[in-house]
């Protein structure tokens, strides 16, 4: 047998008993219990607040600065 036949054998005979030694583990198998859902959503509200004081901040700019960008305004 040449040197590649061999290792080859050895790759067939290690991947044999790896799977051998990890069946038995994978029959005995259990599934996760199912998760808790959360009781609370203060994360939730509090992310929703920030996205609408970013709204808010975002059109008061874009509504202030025209004001200031023109030179001929009244106020």
């Amino acid at each position: 047998m040449t040197g590649t036949m061999v290792r080859f054998a050895v790759l067939v005979v290690l991947l044999v008993c790896l799977m051998g030694a990890l069946l038995p583990a994978a029959v005995h198998a259990q599934a996760h219990a199912p998760a808790v859902p959360p009781i609370s959503h203060g994360s939730t509200i509090d992310q929703g607040i920030a996205y609408v004081m970013l709204f808010m901040a975002l059109v008061l700019t874009y509504i202030i600065h025209p004001l200031d960008a023109n030179p001929y305004y009244l106020f």
